[in-house]
């Protein structure tokens, strides 16, 4: 037995995640690898080639990494449950004219109970991921906060966790930039690990084509929705669009159709089919609500707490004061904030610490 304990490492059969692997095991952890396959590609008819966390050679990479270096290894079918919990939603969220956070909701509700259900049946204090940020404990609270490689920085998607996940969890990667996690890897022998090519994409849609999932997912959706307004802001109607959710908050390009000017959807109307376009300005709000918040540095905030907030994962943020009010995060903006996309994550930083997170409900009044 390990004088430092076990613990399980997520293992996706890429750089991250193995490179966390690898240093766990030599500080003297002992280590048992899970890797999760979380969805079937076969089935989700896509017709760009299996790859990514849970594909066949990924799962064998994340074993032959394993077997190298001498610690257990397992694979967790969690298929049904992401369907169930995480593609659902992903297409009731379109079907209601909003914008999905797959991957927030994948790692509150799906990943990290999967592993500490496993973790406990394995005997293992604490899980490990290859994620680019920090943990720590103070006053009594576990506060995650930014990556030192703030280009990789990765808190924005792990603000729903709770207290009680945070306590067993371990970020090994948090005091490395990218480039010394590829060196690493390199001197170790895992020169094919660090040419592996990263996917941005969400895992279920790793041809980026999410209008395609949707008309797969749901049958007769395209006739059911085409045909639908495009609209200013007054309701005048300048033309017909193939389907309201088929478009997102902000979306410019693929409109097919032309006013002369540049347009960008400001809204979507499900209960009409109708799609909102207005000018880059028509955009910009300068409030919003968040709904389904979890704060993470505090177990509560005081009236009028100053923080800034992302609304996008590449978002530089905004400077804004919140209030809770019946249960909802009342967020006004320091300025003018440009696609404002109820689903998606709103995250609030105090520094480099996360305060917490909520999903947009809506938008208020530009």
């Amino acid at each position: 037995m390990s004088k430092k304990g076990k613990i399980l490492v997520a293992m996706s059969g890429g750089i991250d995640s193995s490179v966390t692997a690898m240093l766990l095991h030599e500080q003297g952890y002992e280590v048992i690898g899970i890797t999760m396959k979380t969805w079937d590609y076969a089935s989700s008819g896509g017709s760009k080639k299996e790859t990514g966390c849970c594909s066949l050679d990924s799962i064998n990479d994340a074993r032959t990494m394993a077997v190298n270096m001498g610690f257990p290894h397992y694979i967790l079918d969690i298929r049904s449950e992401f369907g169930d919990y995480i593609i659902d939603n992903f297409v009731d969220e379109y079907l209601k004219g909003r914008t999905p956070n797959p991957c927030v909701l994948c790692n509150t509700h799906i990943k990290w109970e999967a592993l500490l259900r496993r973790a406990n049946m394995l005997g293992c204090e604490f899980i490990a991921t290859g994620h680019y940020a920090r943990i720590r404990e103070e006053n009594d609270r576990y506060i995650i906060s930014k990556g030192l490689d703030e280009t990789k920085d990765q808190s924005y998607v792990l603000w729903g966790l709770s207290q009680e996940s945070l306590k067993r969890t371990r970020f090994p990667l948090q005091n490395y930039r990218k480039s010394e996690i590829k060196q690493m890897a390199i001197d170790s022998g895992y020169e094919e690990l660090a040419k592996k090519s990263e996917s941005y994409e969400i895992c279920f849609i790793p041809d980026n084509d999410y209008r395609a999932f949707l008309k797969r997912k749901v049958e007769g959706l395209e006739e059911k929705v085409d045909g639908g307004e495009f609209v200013l802001a007054d309701g005048t109607v300048i033309g017909k669009h193939k389907g309201y959710p088929f478009y997102t908050i902000g979306q410019r390009k693929g409109l097919e159709i032309a006013l002369g000017e540049p347009m960008f959807v400001t809204e979507i109307i499900p209960e009409t089919n109708r799609v909102v376009l207005g000018k880059k300005e028509e955009l910009e709000k300068q409030s919003m609500s968040v709904t389904k918040h979890n704060f993470v540095k505090y177990a509560s905030l005081p009236a009028d707490f100053e923080v800034l907030t992302k609304i996008r994962y590449h978002d530089p943020g905004m400077m804004s004061t919140l209030n809770v009010v019946d249960n909802k995060v009342e967020v006004l903006f320091h300025g003018k904030v440009s696609g404002v996309a109820p689903g998606q994550s709103a995250v609030f930083y105090e520094g480099n610490d996360l305060v917490g997170g909520g999903f947009i409900e809506k938008p208020g009044k530009n």
